[in-house]
């Protein structure tokens, strides 16, 4: 019978349970905003896209270097950032929606990672890069995710006018300031850099989840972007949390297990949410 002991026994007990959770925590609170303003802006699918492209960069770091974390993180942000820069590159040129590159280039990125790990042969373990183990955080690696959550949370604070101007009403934004290019392109380095330091516990395909799932969850609770960023936040500590207590009692992964957490959370938005949540909307109207 589950009691009360059960929420934080594991934590108390285990050194790599606090670690999980602690790093789970920070990174849920700093993808929070980064998630919000990438569905703001409609690049909702941007941040799937750059989770597979970094896999070629990490997967030659994870060759190298091992379970380096400067040799992954490098690897893993200079692939994600020239993914990200080419796909850029190409819209400017061509006029293709950037969203349509990056839905081309990511699917290269995935198969050369791939590869990759495929001459690499057993020194490298796909699913560790993939799917990741947030029970497996090291002391290296909590300190990288505290570095980067720190860091992030303050660049947004920096750049929050510039970006929300730029997400509202980007034409007035480029009459009054030229930062409007500037905050896009911190904004996209920030996305990268936690998407980066994220996969090494969570996975590169789980982190995402993370990263947009309590971001559109919070669309259903309020109108207000400061409230929405504070909900968010605190359905991604409340995903993790409850994933790495499913995790350990029923001996799941640690990463699918939260983002399925996380997912239910949307769901159950998506049905009580008071912001256009099924059950407020208004009843149609019926022709008698």
């Amino acid at each position: 019978m589950l009691t009360l002991s059960h929420l934080w026994q594991p934590f108390h007990e285990f050194v790599f349970m606090r670690r999980a959770l602690l790093g789970g925590l920070v990174l849920a609170c700093s993808t929070a905003p980064l998630g919000v303003f990438l569905i703001l802006r409609r690049m909702s699918l941007i941040g799937d896209a750059v989770a597979h492209g970094i896999l070629p960069g990490a997967a030659l770091g994870f060759w190298f270097a091992g379970l380096s974390l400067p040799a992954l993180t490098l690897g893993g942000l200079g692939a994600g950032l020239s993914m990200a820069g080419l796909a850029a590159w190409i819209t400017r040129r061509t006029g293709l929606r950037e969203d349509a590159s990056l839905a081309a280039i990511y699917p290269i990125s995935l198969a050369s990672g791939v590869l990759i790990l495929g001459i690499a042969g057993k020194r490298l373990d796909l699913l560790h890069l993939l799917f990741g183990s947030a029970l497996a955080v090291d002391g290296a690696t909590l300190n990288g995710m505290l570095w980067v959550s720190a860091l992030s949370v303050m660049a947004v604070a920096l750049i929050y006018k510039p970006l929300l101007l730029d997400t509202l009403d980007p034409f007035f934004l480029r009459t009054v300031s030229r930062l409007g290019p500037v905050a896009h392109g911190v904004f996209l380095t920030l996305v990268v850099l936690n998407l980066v330091i994220g996969f090494q516990a969570i996975g590169a395909l789980m982190v995402v989840g993370l990263m947009m799932l309590p971001a559109a969850a919070s669309r259903f609770w309020s109108r207000r972007l400061p409230i929405l960023i504070a909900i968010a936040a605190l359905i991604g500590c409340a995903s993790v949390w409850l994933g790495l207590l499913l995790s350990f009692y029923y001996s799941l992964p640690s990463g699918p297990a939260i983002v399925l957490v996380a997912g239910g959370s949307y769901l159950l938005s998506v049905v009580f949410g008071p912001v256009h949540g099924l059950l407020r909307r208004p009843p149609l109207l019926t022709s008698q």
